[in-house]
């Protein structure tokens, strides 16, 4: 692992879609911040989604490539939402060591209702419902799920609220979207999906400094005397200034980023990870499911003397002959 003190004067340094881990030992920081540009613009123009939906799928490719580039053993993490709002379904998977895909559902009447009545918030878009953390390592392994309540809040705030029930870690976490029009490098129009985020969290030595505030209907401290942890505090405001054109700039870079917040408490930056757009679908896979179709499911898929299959992630589209699962008579 290579460290890397900040100098805002550098250049040279990770760039888009590198998952960048940094330390601010001064505040017991740790935390991992992302620009996502070529990975987020390919998934997203791939399924040509409303803006609406790609804003909110390209947040959570975001979350997945932070959290996913923090495994420590080979397997899968998928994020997904299941909520009754206009977009009733996200989902993004980071596949180790560095692989990464998303997909979205929504109602399309539901979404213009929403469109006209300017109700195009995060909150508003998704619903009630939950957000869901899986982990699998594995046939071998059992699956990991972990569960949050979606009810009004963001995908940021959703989040932190898993790390803060499922980890007891204090996390703060920022996401954020944008749409570029400029032009390429021949002059001609252009348009782009950009995407960024950053996970703070506070992991002192002395774990009692990690102390919160208790979650609504918890048995916890509710006391109005309660008092954060001061550097904690600190922490999180630096980090709650953030912008979202600050996490999606094209010329602003990870690294002067983070000089720019931590660095009178001196900021440490690691080797970073690159990630890829690049589905786990495959022909062989297909097979395999599709051979454990009775005949009478595969004789209702049969369209035109074959059978068609067209991954939802990355639009591949797959053909097969129905002899190779129907045994003759």
């Amino acid at each position: 692992m290579t460290e890397i003190h900040v100098n805002p004067g550098r250049t040279g340094f990770a760039g888009d879609d590198r998952v960048v881990p940094f330390q601010v030992e001064g505040l017991d920081v740790r935390g991992r911040a992302v620009t996502l540009g070529p990975l987020t613009d390919a998934i997203l123009s791939r399924h040509a989604y409303p803006p609406p939906v790609a804003r909110l799928l390209s947040e959570a490719i975001a979350l997945t490539v932070l959290l996913g580039t923090s495994l420590k053993f080979q397997g899968k993490l998928i994020v997904q939402t299941q909520s009754d709002g206009p977009v009733n379904f996200l989902v993004a998977d980071f596949t180790a060591p560095d692989g990464v895909r998303g997909y979205a559902r929504f109602d399309e009447q539901a979404l213009a209702a929403a469109q006209a009545a300017g109700k195009t918030e995060p909150h508003e878009l998704l619903g009630k419902g939950i957000l869901a953390f899986t982990i699998d390592q594995g046939e071998d392994s059992q699956r990991y799920q972990g569960i949050v309540a979606l009810d009004g809040e963001t995908l940021e705030e959703a989040a932190a609220a898993y790390f803060r029930q499922s980890e007891q870690i204090p996390t703060r976490v920022k996401l954020a979207s944008a749409e570029l029009f400029d032009r390429d490098p021949e002059g001609k129009p252009r348009h782009r999906w950009r995407a960024g985020g950053m996970v703070v969290q506070f992991l002192p030595q002395a774990p009692e400094r990690m102390r919160q505030r208790d979650l609504h209907g918890g048995d916890g401290d509710t006391s109005e005397e309660f008092e954060e942890d001061d550097t904690w505090a600190e922490a999180q405001m630096l980090t709650s200034t953030v912008g979202p054109e600050e996490l999606t700039d094209p010329d602003l870079g990870v690294e002067r980023l983070l000089y720019r917040l931590f660095h009178e408490r001196g900021v440490r930056v690691y080797d970073a990870q690159p990630v890829h757009d690049r589905c786990s679908c495959s022909r062989d896979k297909l097979h395999g499911v599709l051979s454990g179709f009775s005949a009478e499911e595969i004789t209702s898929t049969i369209e035109d003397g074959e059978i068609r299959v067209e991954c939802e992630f990355c639009s591949t589209v797959y053909k097969f002959d129905p002899s190779e699962f129907l045994r003759p008579n």
